[in-house]
């Protein structure tokens, strides 16, 4: 079964699709205010003293230990950006193929796989720092929360047509396969290897989780379906334990029900006057 057939593609939002973009943002939540935070704290850092409190507090910086165990680092440093340039490359993916997937799967999925990937970034360079395979410096930036958004996009639409600089057509598989051997070589020569370390990490991410999602979905929902079931026969067993106390009831008296039967009997009360209420 190729990846255009799974179930969860099948929601509206195709190649060839005549859902405009613009029309989608509108109506999405979690891009939006993705955008608007980024922007907003890139303003908040033009000024020399709160921009160097916040780096100096929300970059992921390995130096040490501590350093590396203050975990609220993996998410703000995907707040923060160099220079405008950073933040602009960066929102301009997001603006673009955020709503794709959002769209797809939902506001709350897309927020955590953007987060979630955007910290492995983190992990995996600290883990790199440690092992000494690459020196202590501050990463910032969204580029790996972006890469894995872009993997997805390429792997659940390998023949989309994309732009590069606005010039170049260029299919969308074809550009992440360009972009992973970018990515690989700057990391192997040493160029920005932690920010390629990053980058490398998303799209492995965006990958993994498009690979696995009907896994994870199938679990989940197998998961559920047990709860449900464990749910349906307690309350059988509830309902037969009722039915068995008022037949006593009936035949002995109240006076003959124990402690337990008694509170058995409250809770059918509370039950009840629970559903008369909705």
């Amino acid at each position: 079964m190729g990846l255009n057939d799974r179930d969860y593609l099948k929601t509206g939002w195709h190649e060839g699709s005549t859902v405009r973009l613009g029309e989608a943002f509108r109506r999405l939540s979690v891009v939006k205010w993705l955008l608007i935070l980024n922007f907003a704290v890139f303003v908040l850092c033009i000024s020399p003293t709160l921009g160097k409190y916040l780096f100096s507090w929300g970059v992921v910086y390995p130096k040490n230990l501590l350093w590396a165990l203050q975990v609220w680092r993996l998410i703000t440093y995907q707040f923060l950006h160099w220079d405008m340039l950073h933040l602009l490359f960066n929102m301009l993916v997001l603006y673009f193929f955020g709503p794709i997937l959002e769209h797809l799967w939902g506001s709350r999925t897309f927020l955590r796989f953007y987060l979630l990937s955007g910290a492995a970034g983190g992990v995996v360079y600290t883990l790199l720092v440690f092992l000494h395979i690459l020196p202590a410096g501050p990463m910032a930036g969204a580029s790996g929360a972006l890469n894995a958004v872009l993997m997805a996009a390429a792997l659940l639409f390998p023949n989309m047509i994309v732009f590069i600089y606005g010039l170049i057509p260029v299919r969308m598989i074809f550009l992440i396969m360009i972009m992973f051997i970018l990515s690989l070589l700057r990391f192997a020569t040493g160029q920005n290897a932690g920010g390629e370390a990053a980058h490398l990490t998303g799209l492995a991410a965006g990958a993994i989780y498009v690979l696995y999602k009907p896994w994870f979905t199938k679990f989940r929902l197998s998961r559920k379906k047990q709860s449900w079931h464990r749910k349906l026969e307690q309350e059988q067993r509830f309902e037969a334990e009722v039915d068995r106390i008022l037949e006593k009831v009936n035949q002995e008296g109240l006076h003959s029900l124990t402690a337990r039967e008694k509170r058995t009997l409250q809770e059918a009360t509370r039950r009840e006057q629970r559903s008369r209420r909705f």
